[in-house]
């Protein structure tokens, strides 16, 4: 990319800069940047520490440093269109042309692939590259596991960034192109009323292993009254499956919460709770699942 002009307040340089493009401006010395004033985000690219240390930074640090055929693609470009979920510890993903020599600095997996102009769009606060919803969804259908790909899915539909339809004609259009079987695999799992990955995840699990389908953010009412909005649930069976991230252990959240699954149990409810740990044996949680169906439990989530 061309040399960008580097942004400096009062209180120092701000947003994602280059190292030697801000020591050659004056607004830095080397020795300011090796002291830790500034994030180093990759090499020679450094941010303003107030920033938060998330995917989306890595991705602008990277593309900063890539090539001007290089464009932000899969999961890194996922997060402009609703779905900031991967870490910023995953590596950013670049495509580049076949022929392309450029191997990018850690923690950037450059992936040689053919891009067409029709295929990119530049964001108009500061120019980055990265590919249209249409193909960053083809890209994280076959790059990433058929969970992570759907969860990634559903947050881009459920954001109203990405048009299923469109996608399942592309696929049906692309039969022959590399790993459409995998695309299309994962485009009937998506569905974009689940509202965190862990939701995706464990229902992907479920259908995946021959269970019946949840309803994602299912809406409990009994006798005319409102009693909550879960994540999953099989009506037929009034079993409710939550998943309860951090926020919900803080004291206050707990008694809600205890208060709300209570008067579901009233209602004749059944609720399974899952937490972080659970998620770390979906096989057992499938499992856990298929016997409050009354189902035998599946060889294999």
């Amino acid at each position: 990319m061309d040399a960008q002009p580097v942004p400096v307040s009062r209180r120092g340089l701000l947003g994602v800069f280059l190292g030697s493009h801000a020591i050659a401006a004056g607004a830095v010395t080397a020795k300011q940047l090796k002291s830790g004033l500034y994030r180093r985000v990759l090499h020679n690219v450094y941010a303003d520490p107030a920033l938060s240390a998330d995917h989306e930074l890595y991705a602008r640090a990277a593309a900063l440093v890539m090539p001007q055929d290089g464009v932000l693609a899969g999961r890194s470009a996922a997060c402009w269109y609703g779905a900031p979920y991967t870490s910023a510890q995953d590596p950013v993903l670049v495509i580049v042309p076949p022929d392309s020599p450029w191997r990018g600095p850690r923690g950037v997996r450059v992936h040689r692939t053919a891009v067409t102009p029709a295929d990119i769009v530049s964001l108009p606060d500061d120019g980055v590259r990265i590919t249209t919803a249409l193909r960053t969804a083809w890209d994280v259908a076959a790059q990433e596991t058929v969970a992570n790909a759907v969860a990634i899915l559903d947050g881009m539909v459920r954001a109203g960034h990405l048009d299923l339809e469109e996608c399942r004609r592309v696929t049906a259009e692309n039969r022959g192109r590399w790993r459409a079987s995998r695309v299309k695999k994962v485009l009937p799992l998506v569905d974009g009323r689940s509202q965190s990955p862990p939701e995706s995840w464990v229902r992907v699990a479920c259908v995946r292993a021959g269970l019946p389908g949840p309803i994602p953010q299912f809406v409990v009412v009994a006798a005319g009254e409102f009693l909550g909005q879960v994540d999953l649930a099989w009506p037929e069976q009034r079993l409710i499956v939550e998943y309860e991230g951090a926020y919900h252990f803080d004291d206050l959240q707990v008694r809600r919460d205890d208060h709300r699954y209570a008067r579901m149990v009233a209602a004749g409810w059944r609720v399974i709770r899952l937490s972080a740990a659970d998620l770390r044996d979906l096989e057992a949680v499938v499992e856990r699942i298929a016997r409050a169906l009354g189902l035998r439990a599946p060889a294999s989530a």
